[in-house]
């Protein structure tokens, strides 16, 4: 059964309010997938190291000056058939959750696991993710 929608919205809630695009089906998330540029595809989760290390990670790492062109996320739990789908683009890492995979032109390119989230505070995970923006997307042009 899935989650609640009114215990998670806060959770889902701290993504949308960065800009991120909301992916609750398996089409929407092959379709984000197949738009040209980079798309950083974060599978959201309950758990504490979503709240405390995943999410406020992202947050600073997207002040970055290069940044993917999408965010984009699934709630594990919540979006169960969307969920699925991102972790079969995410293979061959294991399913986990929080997981953040980014992609460009629809090729996952670099991976964080949520192993690797949970040894880590927020600010390394803001730094490994900055290191992999300056290497896979463009700066972002301000007008």
């Amino acid at each position: 059964m899935p989650y609640n929608e009114m215990l998670i919205a806060p959770m889902r809630g701290e993504l949308v309010a960065l800009g991120a695009k909301e992916l609750k089906s398996a089409g929407a998330v092959d379709e984000q997938l197949k738009t040209p540029g980079t798309t950083l595809l974060v599978v959201n989760s309950v758990c504490g190291c979503a709240a405390g290390r995943a999410r406020p990670g992202i947050a600073l790492a997207l002040r970055n000056t290069a940044r993917p062109d999408t965010l984009a996320t699934v709630f594990a739990g919540a979006d169960i058939e969307a969920t699925a789908r991102a972790r079969e683009h995410l293979a061959p890492y294991p399913p986990s959750s929080p997981a953040i995979g980014l992609f460009r032109d629809g090729q996952l390119v670099w991976m964080l696991e949520r192993w690797q989230i949970e040894g880590q505070d927020a600010l390394a995970i803001s730094g490994q993710l900055k290191d992999a923006f300056n290497q896979y997307c463009a700066p972002v042009v301000k007008n």
